[in-house]
């Protein structure tokens, strides 16, 4: 999982992968790809960018060859960028490559929430997605300015709003991951989570006791329904019902567990032919879906909240407002935008958040590996982005009393062969199997299939034969009943 940097660490800056919020480049760069990099991390969630290291990690200075003024690179977000972005410089002393005291630059770069930072030298536009500083089309630009105004709203100030409402046991978990003894308002006013004695938008979200007094759509409400629709009055068929409302960890923590305590479990046959208990969707793929839709949502929107509901065949996560206009529903597995890059940041840092593409393209995978159809994204109305994962009930088996374990001794186990074993297992996940179905499990042909299930089934065998005649198409094997 990609997180920003805290510490101005050099080893780690040497060893650590480029990412969405780090990259590193040798102090013999020019201005243009100086000013790219500060550019893609502006227009994005921020992050650091070190001069004086090369791609490998070698660390070169400023005394190579070829190496640049550093007074050039640290006037860069000046001279190079326009608007100028924010951008927080610190020398660091370093012993290089060749032996010699010298020192790295680092350029610490805040998003910028209300302009696009373009190169000043020819107005290109660039924004940070995973390891690449990528440059935007004129549609793209366009579509990035008019989201830098939404952005804006994290950064406002809850004027009702004090360092008395802070959840100081959030907010020294916090303190603590960023390795700082400070005070809590020097902390939450040196992130730009306080201003002028009152917290931000952002800030209230993140460390407020109870963000919900201030933004009532500030809550995630979880539900889940007898059967696969939802039905009102007199056929009201919620079971459970619960909202929860707090500082975003918490929130997202406590839904988590009873989500989790929620979820069915299934006997599912790996691809190794074993057997494991699973639930009814992978955790990463429903998890995911649910930090993405509190991290991600348009807190503008204040008629609305995170919903996440629970039927017998899906999982639906609802989250308000539309996607960020720069990601639509064909490119977010490729595209990374956070619409609120201060609230991404800090739960990235607690380890919550993975980038948006990043975490997307693994709740596809995640599916498919337990043979799950794919995960569906829509928007509904424009005004909200669902995310729904079906199970499928009818090709897993619930796990039941009647476990293998309960059918077939271990001693009995133990005695059969590799595609015995498989045969067996394949009849008690699937309640039967073919001689076909077999025969592409283990990888043989259907004749080697057909003699392996024949000796399963003679003598009191654990398996049994069923059909109507050895011509009948529809014969197959399955459990012997006890």
């Amino acid at each position: 999982m990609q997180q920003p940097i805290a510490m101005n660490d050099v080893a780690r800056f040497s060893s650590t992968k480029e990412s969405q919020y780090f990259d590193r480049k040798s102090a013999r760069k020019d201005d243009k790809e100086v000013a790219k990099h500060i550019s893609a991390f502006a227009n994005a969630a921020g992050g650091k960018l070190v001069i004086g290291i090369e791609d490998d990690g070698e660390v070169t200075g400023f005394k190579r060859n070829g190496a640049r003024d550093i007074e050039n690179f640290e006037c860069a977000p000046i001279a190079t960028c326009s608007p100028s972005p924010v951008v927080h410089k610190e020398r660091i002393s370093v012993v290089n490559s060749s032996g010699e005291d010298d020192v790295v630059l680092v350029l610490d770069v805040e998003a910028s929430s209300s302009h696009v930072i373009s190169r000043m030298s020819d107005g290109e536009v660039f924004l940070r997605q995973n390891d690449k500083s990528v440059k935007l089309t004129r549609e793209q630009v366009s579509a990035l300015q008019y989201d830098k105004g939404q952005r804006v709203f994290e950064d406002e100030l809850v004027l009702d709003s004090s360092i008395d409402d802070v959840d100081h046991e959030v907010l020294d978990r916090y303190k603590e991951l960023l390795g700082t003894e400070a005070s809590d308002e020097q902390v939450l006013r040196s992130r730009r989570f306080m201003r002028d004695g009152k917290l931000t938008v952002a800030g209230a979200l993140l460390f407020a006791q109870d963000p919900s007094v201030m933004m009532p759509q500030a809550r995630v409400r979880v539900l889940r329904y007898d059967g696969v629709r939802m039905e009102t009055g007199e056929r009201l068929n919620i079971t459970k019902e619960r909202t929860f409302c707090g500082p975003l960890p918490k929130v997202i923590e406590g839904a988590h567990a009873l989500i989790s305590g929620m979820l069915r479990e299934f006997q599912f046959l790996g691809p190794d032919g074993k057997f494991r208990t699973v639930p009814e969707y992978p955790e990463f793929a429903w998890f995911e879906g649910l930090v993405n839709a509190v991290t991600h949502r348009d807190y503008a929107f204040r008629g609305d909240y995170v919903r996440v509901s629970m039927f017998d065949d899906r999982l639906e996560i609802v989250s308000p407002g539309a996607l960020p206009n720069i990601v639509t529903l064909d490119n977010m597995r490729e595209t990374r935008y956070s619409r609120n890059p201060r609230i991404a940041r800090t739960l990235v840092e607690f380890g919550w958040v993975r980038e948006l593409n990043e975490g997307v393209q693994r709740i596809y995978s995640e599916m498919r590996s337990m043979l799950l159809g794919a995960p569906t994204y829509s928007e509904p109305d424009n005004a909200k982005v669902r995310l729904t994962l079906e199970n499928n009930i009818v090709a897993r088996t619930v796990r039941r009393r009647e476990a293998l374990e309960d059918r077939l001794s271990p001693e009995s186990m133990a005695l059969l062969g590799e595609y015995e074993l498989a045969a067996v297992r394949l009849a008690f996940a699937n309640g039967k199997v073919t001689a076909a179905e077999l025969a592409g499990h283990i990888g043989r042909g259907q004749r080697t299939a057909t003699r392996v299930l024949k000796g399963l089934s003679k003598d009191g065998g654990p398996l049994e034969w069923r059909g109507s005649s050895a011509t009948d198409p529809n014969q197959f094997y399955a459990l012997a009943q006890v």
